[in-house]
């Protein structure tokens, strides 16, 4: 009898490691099916040239990063970009509407280039002509959705955003 019931308690405890190892099995599945679901949906979003930027941190050449609490965003599409992004540094001219002090215009005049990343993702420059405030962008995206964005202009220094790529 006593037998009996030691080989019951050995029995349950294996029955509740098995179970306990399956449930961290499926768990790990389960987010595995997740990020390659997210995965496809970015490569879908970036191979048709429809997306967002949208930052939430920046940095100027020289100074310290800064946390965005408002609403900015770069949309891109195949013929037209639209962005509105901040901008702190050094301009080496002063723009004549202080309204323009950041980075805000719509353009359909521009080359876009795409390449796969090294370590995955795509590095993606568009160069415009027909901008200011703008002569270059130079945007990294990762496989996990994130994203650094660089833009480069002939009257202000460069200036660097991170933040995440979504549908437009």
């Amino acid at each position: 009898m006593l037998y009996f019931k030691t080989v019951q308690k050995y029995l349950a405890i294996t029955l509740f490691v098995l179970a306990a190892f399956m449930q961290i099995s499926f768990a790990q599945e389960s987010k595995q099916d997740k990020i390659e679901a997210q995965a496809a949906a970015l490569k879908s979003l970036v191979e048709s040239k429809s997306f967002a930027f949208i930052p939430q941190s920046v940095t100027p050449l020289t100074g310290r990063t800064r946390q965005l609490t408002s609403y900015y965003n770069l949309r891109i599409s195949k013929d037209t970009i639209t962005s509105n992004l901040p901008y702190f540094g050094r301009a080496y001219t002063a723009p004549i509407n202080p309204e323009d002090a950041g980075i805000s215009f719509t353009s359909t005049d521009f080359e876009y280039y795409q390449t796969p990343g090294k370590k995955g993702g795509w590095d993606i420059l568009i160069k415009f002509k027909n901008q200011t405030q703008a002569r270059e962008m130079n945007l990294t995206i990762f496989d996990n959705g994130r994203a650094d964005l660089v833009v480069s202009s002939n009257n202000r220094q460069s200036i660097s955003f991170s933040g995440d790529i979504k549908a437009r």
